[in-house]
């Protein structure tokens, strides 16, 4: 068994697609983990206002940290997990469309805030966002007192390693690119970013992934529905979130290299995610998907 990690706030936009679940299913199936809580993330975008339907969704009135919220407390029922604290998240980005940092208050935020503070004075919260960075850069503005004492870990933007070109034009920070210019421009903020060419590697079979399910164990039809719910053309997929959180639950199976700032923040040393063991990742989320199938159908 691994060395048991620091204290774990886990920060989702888990109602946008199918990855967010699973990853999440990932981390509350670890035994080495102490795990803080579980906020709920918008994810608003361009799209929700000229299409009928984002996946199943009509975009009609669509409240897209509801959705975040409702799964997020449907699965944690489904794992008899809803002692996590579990708050709802910011509806909406930082700032304004053109600009600005001004956050966005919450129960996510303040219950962030103090999860921070409540860490040992040798330890810091890890913090995993899966999603928009409103709610993790809203904190640190609300109380800039507590970023020596977080290690945020992030799905976002692409970096190219040639070049030592950043990229943000990606989903993530494009649905709060206020927020995530906040996290890159503090001095001292603990920051490691897997850019999407990273993880893009990281496909799973719809047939294989589904067989491997249990629909007599509610978490994993979950898994299941949701593939099927939301991405049912797809024969194969990238799961973003999941390959972070192996990342981060399997260091040996990762490689952390020191980059550069973008050059229009504030110049520091931040860490990426350069490479990761798809194979050997892939091996490890279905070991323990087989694990929690044999202890919860031997109740």
């Amino acid at each position: 068994m691994p060395a048991r990690l620091p204290a774990l706030w886990l920060d989702a936009d888990t109602g946008n697609e199918m990855d967010d679940l699973y990853a999440l299913y990932r981390v509350l199936v670890e035994p080495s983990l102490s795990i803080a809580g579980l906020s709920s993330v918008h994810f608003n975008n361009p799209d929700l206002l000229v299409f009928e339907r984002w996946n199943q969704y009509p975009t009609a009135g669509i409240d897209t940290v509801g959705l975040s919220q409702a799964l997020n407390e449907a699965l944690l029922a489904a794992m008899g997990r809803s002692d996590l604290p579990h708050p709802r998240g910011a509806d909406r980005q930082m700032g304004r469309a053109w600009g600005g940092r001004q956050p966005r208050d919450c129960p996510a935020v303040r219950a962030l805030i103090a999860a921070a503070h409540a860490q040992p004075a040798d330890a810091k919260l890890l913090v995993l966002g899966l999603g928009a960075v409103t709610n993790l850069a809203s904190a640190l503005a609300l109380d800039p007192s507590i970023a020596d004492r977080l290690s945020i870990h992030l799905l976002a933007a692409d970096y190219n390693p040639a070049t030592g070109a950043w990229n943000k034009n990606e989903f993530n920070v494009r649905n709060d690119l206020n927020g995530f210019d906040l996290l890159l421009d503090h001095p001292t903020l603990e920051l490691a970013i897997m850019p999407i060419s990273t993880a893009r590697p990281y496909i799973y079979r719809q047939e294989e992934t589904l067989r491997a399910l249990s629909d007599d164990v509610p978490a994993e039809k979950m898994l299941k529905d949701r593939w099927l719910e939301t991405n049912p053309q797809d024969r194969t997929r990238v799961l973003w979130d999941l390959a972070l959180v192996q990342a981060l639950l399997r260091p040996e199976l990762a490689s952390l290299t020191t980059v550069r700032t973008p050059p229009e923040n504030t110049v520091r040393e931040i860490k990426i995610y350069s490479a990761i063991d798809v194979a050997g990742m892939r091996t490890d989320f279905f070991r323990h998907l087989k694990t929690q199938t044999k202890a919860s159908t031997s109740h």
